[in-house]
């Protein structure tokens, strides 16, 4: 720890040092905009980097859903399928790209990672009304650039909270919807000031039943910036807050109770003594996380920007789960020639109320230099970070102890396990691009990652999950950029990352070969080759775009499709597998007043010699089979019409009318290929109507937004437990207006 922190404050002093040393004076405002977008820069792919990406900005995300969370938003990019535990775009979300799921996607804000280190999700209802807060995102597939923190695994996404602006604001909203969905935001800034110094302010808070029972979400956000720039330096803290209640999703349903009652959801249910049955009011999952990063970047002479950050996250939380029949000898409370005495009667179990806690602290340190000439941009950097997490299981109440038992005086405040992880890692990356001619652009990027990690403690069920482990990874990416013309683009680049397994991939193993299901079986790390070819057409009225991809795993950690009991996927090391495709997309826009977009991904995702571990210790060989949750076509549609935007002078110009479709086809639950353990393809189109009005100096905006419009009975995703799939259903056709004020 000492060590971390030398080298952080060794590495931060460096651009102070230097800008003291210059003091130069303010240049001109155009660098204000450079030096506020690259802190970012350092993990984004630039328009000559041969890497297949796609851009979302501001504008884009305002106009949107305001139910949606970003994966919701996201879901119309290529090779993109977002889903809702809950049904609808608020509460629990995740997407896959190109089939990689939500541990394996790379996510970043303002350059640094906001992936969990132990388990590498992202959990984006924990900072709900992101995309309020965001100027732009960049969505990279495949292995893309190097980043911090856990390695891209199949796609990367950079987010960039919104830049200062020259003058104040004040934006608010409010929308309001099916199942008792309220939402509602503010935000406001004072813009670059004389003196340089500007504050940026965002909160949102958002209210919903959810489509299925115990949907229930209650989240809250905030985000602040304090900053001051001139000419050459840039010194920025931002403070980012998410807070999330939710009820819990992940149980799904069986097929036939999917047909009889959708919105069935088993979490908290309990019989009484009459067989009566009961839901537990507070099943939920509970997290709040503070973000605080402070940056400072410098311009130097020659086109040299020099930028550090600093990082905090701090991260608590908990579930909450009534339990029945549960054996108190599991939590402590009695032995097996001890059982517990009420009233001269021996009990061995009884149901339970305990809570599963999280507590966690994470901080960083990334630091990068980057030149930029005609014909030469580098950028090189170091990352460091350490974590530090527990995770606590408490005892609430019991039945048979009933509300006057002292729960807090047993064993220990009532604490039945108690474990923690401790990781730190380096991370050094050097990035060139270097245009040996107008025509063709050479890029190389490496990247070395070294993890610690260590794991000490008992789990829920009594399991020692003392671990200890180091990893050394070196990654290369190399490629070419040909330009011939503004309007012709080409690419080709290949890439190896190597990711460790996450604490849920190591628990699980580790109780697998304690049980004898798979002894000798110790859980590897992964590595994937990526090779990329693409091309891009940009014109005044058209863009369109081809690439291919060739994805191939060694030792992937593949998902099973069951999940453990807290919704994490629970996965395993198979020697062989790819995924490889096309992706195809157009923008074309004839006429001022009509845009379309489509894009398309066809695609094969196969486990060579697939075999499955049986929970008894039985092995089957199923061959070659098709990955899990990887369809093999997704495809979307979207015409936009703003009928009267040749109007001068006149508020409808603004009236516009999108129409979006999208489809995914046929998806296995497992890796069994098996079509009754299958989902259907589903086809889902939404509708939205959004206007302006100038009022009072500002714009008065109405949106209207209608999901599943045709009103179509779907399940978007499933787990499978024993021989049984369980499954997801998305909400059919609801409803969201949305009223808005911005100056």
């Amino acid at each position: 720890m000492r060590g971390f922190l030398f080298s952080a404050v060794l590495i931060a002093l460096v651009p102070f040092s230097a800008a003291a040393v210059e003091n130069e004076a303010a240049a001109e405002a155009g660098k204000v905009e450079k030096l506020d977008s690259v802190i970012v820069s350092a993990s984004r792919a630039g328009r000559k980097t041969p890497v297949t990406y796609s851009m979302v900005y501001k504008e884009q995300m305002r106009v949107s859903n305001p139910l949606n969370s970003l994966p919701m938003v996201l879901n119309l990019q290529p090779s993109v399928v977002a889903v809702n535990e809950g049904g609808t775009g608020l509460g629990y979300s995740k997407m896959t790209v190109r089939g990689s799921k939500g541990s394996q996607i790379n996510v970043t804000l303002n350059g640094i990672t906001l992936n969990d280190a132990e388990s590498q999700e992202v959990f984006w209802v924990n900072i709900p009304s992101l995309t309020a807060m965001l100027s732009s995102v960049q969505l990279q597939r495949g292995l893309g650039t190097s980043a911090n923190g856990p390695g891209a695994f199949g796609a990367s996404v950079n987010m960039s909270t919104a830049s200062v602006g020259p003058d104040p604001y004040v934006n608010a909203s409010v929308s309001a919807g099916s199942y008792n969905t309220f939402m509602s935001t503010v935000a406001a800034g004072t813009g670059l000031t004389r003196s340089g110094v500007y504050f940026d302010f965002a909160y949102s808070r958002n209210l919903t039943d959810g489509y299925i029972r115990n949907a229930k979400a209650k989240v809250q956000s905030a985000l602040a910036v304090l900053g001051w720039m001139n000419g050459t330096n840039s010194l920025k803290l931002t403070y980012l807050m998410g807070d999330q209640h939710t009820g819990i999703t992940w149980n799904g349903i069986d097929l036939d109770t999917y047909y009889t009652d959708r919105t069935y959801n088993s979490a908290g249910e309990y019989y009484d003594s009459f067989g009566n049955v009961h839901y537990y009011d507070n099943e939920t999952d509970n997290y709040t996380q503070h973000h605080v990063q402070l940056n400072y970047t410098h311009q130097f002479p020659e086109n040299v920007v020099w930028s550090t950050t600093f990082n905090f996250t701090k991260g608590d939380g908990y579930y909450e789960n009534y339990y029945t029949d549960q054996s108190f000898d599991d939590y402590h409370f009695s032995g097996a020639d001890n059982p517990v005495m009420i009233d001269g009667q021996p009990y061995t179990s009884g149901d339970m109320i305990v809570q599963e806690a999280m507590d966690n602290g994470y901080f960083v340190l990334n630091s990068d230099v980057k030149y930029s000439s005609d014909k030469l941009n580098f950028t090189g950097g170091v990352n460091l970070s350490l974590y530090d997490g527990g995770h606590i299981g408490n005892v609430l109440w019991s039945q048979v102890h009933g509300d006057a038992y002292d729960y807090d005086a047993y064993n220990d405040a009532h604490t039945w396990y108690y474990n923690t992880s401790l990781k730190q890692e380096a991370n050094v990356f050097a990035r060139a691009e270097y245009m040996p001619a107008d025509w063709i652009t050479a890029y190389i990027d490496l990247q070395y990652r070294g993890i610690s990690l260590r794991m000490e403690g008992p789990d829920d069920d009594a399991g020692l999950l003392d671990y200890s482990k180091t990893w050394n990874f070196f990654n290369p990416r190399a490629g070419l950029t040909f330009t011939w013309t503004d309007r012709n683009k080409a690419y080709v680049s290949a890439a190896l990352g190597n990711r460790e397994p996450g604490r849920s991939d190591i628990k699980e193993n580790i109780k697998s070969i304690n049980s004898g299901s798979r002894e000798g079986m110790t859980i590897r790390p992964e590595k994937m080759v990526d090779v990329e070819i693409g091309y891009q057409y940009t014109a005044p009225e058209v863009t369109a775009s081809a690439n291919l991809y060739f994805m191939e795993y060694f030792d992937m950690l593949l998902e099973t499709g069951r999940l453990t009991d807290v919704g994490y996927a629970i996965k395993e090391n198979v020697d062989r597998a790819y995924r490889r495709g096309l992706e195809l997309a157009v923008a074309w826009r004839p006429e001022p007043w009509f845009r379309l977009d489509a894009n398309t991904t066809l695609s094969t995702n196969k486990v060579k010699d697939y075999r499955m571990y049986g929970e008894d210790g039985t092995v089957t060989d199923y061959g070659k089979v098709t990955m899990l949750m990887s369809p093999s076509v997704t495809g979307m549609l979207q015409l936009a019409f703003t009928p009267f935007s040749n109007i001068a002078h006149n508020s409808l110009k603004t009236t516009t009318l999108s129409l979006n479709g999208k489809y995914v086809s046929r998806q296995y639950a497992d890796n069994t290929q098996n079509k009754a353990l299958s989902l259907p393809g589903y086809y889902v189109v939404n509708l939205s109507l959004t206007h302006e009005f100038n009022v009072g100096g500002g714009l008065l905006g109405l949106g209207g937004y209608i999901n599943n419009l045709f009103d179509y009975r779907y399940f978007a995703d499933a787990s499978v437990y024993g021989t049984d799939m369980y499954v997801y259903p998305q909400a059919p056709l609801n409803f969201m207006l949305r009223l808005s004020y911005s100056f």
